[in-house]
């Protein structure tokens, strides 16, 4: 597909799942199956955790990660060990997890792997800038979007989103769910702030704030809510500044909601932002309804102007 080459004009790129069991990982090792190596360097990572056989929240199979012989990784020291492959030690970072030092290493004989990797935006960064003394040409970055996670997909360059029967098995609450997420990636960047400017800073945590009628910016820190939205709608004077959050993983606020802020006159702005490159999709949810995949594609692909994929569609 596309999209696969797509990645080779990018430094990192994320792949990022909108829920469990929306087929991030089967997207992720289709990626791998496919990426056209010739002599570049890939380095693959997990926000988080992933490749172990059986989820451990629904105790449900899950699909392996399986790495091709050149490419590197990087795990926790837990998981280097637990490998199944033949692997050349590469670098024992100084940052650490849950499960220990970050271990990079070079695939000798292909093989599967549990990936545990940076757990904070911050470690996530470090730990890609690091990559550059290894000659690495693109890192891919297994991602989710999720309160849980503190690292944030959206410092990669590019991402692929996968979504799915798993979100909704309703089509259409499924194609609007995913619709909004991806209007929430593509927000634009917040303006350039000149020093004569005035801007206040609101946080969840206290979203009473004054807000006086030359303020032209508002910076959210930490997550932006439906509460902290809502105060500012009930507030007025939305036409008169922006709201700016980091990224678009900070925005945790329901359609209806952002809607409300929007007819009022609102406007969201990021200050990071990524470039969707396309959409995977699952059809099948956990419980064993199948949407029909060829509508869910055409569905989406209309709605979002973006190539929208069935991997094991297009593999079958």
């Amino acid at each position: 597909m596309p999209f696969v080459h797509e990645l080779l004009n990018y430094r990192s790129v994320a792949v990022v799942g909108m829920e469990k069991n929306c087929g991030k990982t089967e997207c992720l090792n289709y990626i791998i199956r496919r990426m056209p190596l010739d002599g570049r360097r890939v380095c693959v990572t997990s926000i988080g955790l992933d490749g172990e056989r059986t989820d451990q929240v629904t105790r449900t199979p899950k699909p392996e990660i399986v790495l091709r012989e050149g490419m590197f990784f990087s795990t926790s020291e837990t998981h280097y060990r637990a490998r199944r492959m033949v692997s050349e030690l590469v670098d024992v970072s100084d940052e650490t997890t849950a499960l220990g030092r970050l271990i990079t290493a070079k695939v000798v004989s292909e093989g599967k792997v549990i990936l545990s990797g940076p757990s904070s935006t911050a470690s996530l960064r470090r730990w890609m800038d690091g990559l550059s003394g290894f000659g690495i040409d693109l890192t891919i970055i297994d991602g989710a979007l999720s309160r849980k996670s503190s690292a944030s997909p959206a410092v990669s360059d590019a991402m692929v989103l996968a979504t799915g029967a798993a979100l909704s098995s309703s089509l259409s609450t499924l194609v609007d769910l995913t619709a909004f997420c991806v209007g929430m990636i593509r927000l634009p960047l917040a303006e350039t702030h000149p020093d004569t400017a005035r801007s206040v800073t609101v946080s969840s945590m206290a979203p009473h704030v004054e807000i006086c009628e030359d303020t032209d910016r508002v910076d959210v820190t930490g997550a932006l809510t439906d509460r902290l939205l809502a105060r500012l709608t009930q507030d007025g004077g939305l036409d008169r500044y922006e709201v700016v959050v980091e990224d678009f993983t900070r925005i945790f606020v329901t359609p209806g909601q952002y809607r409300s802020f929007v007819r009022a006159g609102g406007r969201l702005r990021v200050r990071r932002r990524t470039v969707l490159l396309a959409v995977c999709v699952n059809p099948l949810a956990p419980n064993g309804y199948r949407l029909d995949s060829e509508l869910l594609c055409a569905r989406l692909s209309d709605k979002l102007q973006i190539p929208v994929y069935d991997i094991k569609r297009h593999e079958a």
